[in-house]
């Protein structure tokens, strides 16, 4: 069995510079990091770590560690019903290909979140277009360097239909699908194995979480837990909330998730999302980060 690409996306460590991201992620057994926001900045092309003239320097710091930047993670999306905006959110994507390129990523993260709903059947079909032609658009810009463009399965694209028919739609080679195992499953009750028929043309990276679902009302948010969810509903208006665990101990059937995608020959990253930066009360980085690379790899020995 080939060795698993296992990164971490920097949700889970919101205070950590680049510095601590490139010494503790080998550390702590990883090969790749996802890059979503460094020293609670998500906008990545505000974080001064990450400016240009840094480049060069950052590449070298990278290869002198024998890691990796999987993808960088943006909050870029295309469901804006003014062509202006759309258009500013292609040109940021431009942005982040250019320091993807010079980080050696893989992929770039983007979403679609938000549809009007079924029963608004016109608004429903200009909205997908409108996101399908925004994919596409970034796919034309990103073929020459290699890099993806991947939609994450989140919001209302958490289910697998819409995304299944937003991919129909965009139907470009260098556009496809980050697989967040956890979310059809917990959000829309979808099994594992109906999800992947229908995303499996697409899924180029994974997401991997875990969940138990407590009673209603079990504690009130804290102050600090409103505000980061706040934030959290400002950069992704589909986001949900769920009541995250360490891997393996909530419901989330890994297992079988893992087994579905070696069964299949999937060779993408393994990315644990801790989402500490939207969930404060989750343990720091240095308790769930170390944890993440033996259960998978535990879990992958066990189906050999």
């Amino acid at each position: 069995m080939a060795e698993l690409k296992i990164c971490f996306s920097t949700l889970a460590s919101p205070d950590w510079t680049w510095h601590d991201v490139v010494k503790y992620g080998p550390e702590f057994g990883y090969q790749g990091v996802e890059i979503r926001l460094l020293h609670r900045e998500t906008d990545l092309l505000k974080v001064t770590d990450l400016a240009e003239a840094h480049w060069p320097r950052r590449r070298q710091e990278l290869d002198d560690a024998g890691f990796r930047v999987a993808g960088l993670a943006s909050s870029i999306r295309f469901d804006d019903p003014s062509a202006v905006v759309r258009q500013q959110q292609l040109e940021i994507g431009q942005r982040y290909l250019d320091m993807g390129v010079a980080l050696g990523a893989e992929f770039i993260r983007v979403f679609g979140d938000i549809l009007p709903p079924p029963t608004e059947a016109v608004a429903r079909k200009v909205t997908m277009q409108r996101i399908a032609d925004g994919l596409r658009a970034l796919g034309e810009l990103a073929q020459p360097t290699g890099i993806q463009i991947l939609l994450e399965t989140h919001g209302d694209f958490s289910a697998s239909p819409p995304a299944q028919e937003i991919m129909q739609l965009v139907d470009h080679p260098q556009v496809g699908l980050v697989w967040d195992t956890h979310h059809p499953w917990r959000f829309f009750n979808e099994p594992l194995a109906e999800s992947w028929e229908r995303l499996k043309p697409w899924v180029r990276h994974t997401h991997w979480k875990d969940s138990v679902l407590l009673p209603e009302g079990y504690k009130p948010p804290t102050s600090e837990q409103a505000t980061a969810s706040q934030h959290a509903a400002a950069l992704m208006a589909g986001h949900r909330h769920a009541d995250y665990v360490l891997f393996l101990g909530g419901e989330f059937p890994a297992r079988d998730c893992l087994k579905v995608l070696l069964d299949n020959g999937y060779d993408g990253w393994y990315s644990l999302e801790w989402e500490k930066m939207w969930h404060p009360e989750l343990l720091g980085p240095e308790v769930a980060l170390p944890l993440f690379p033996p259960k998978l790899r535990f879990l992958a020995e066990s189906l050999a």
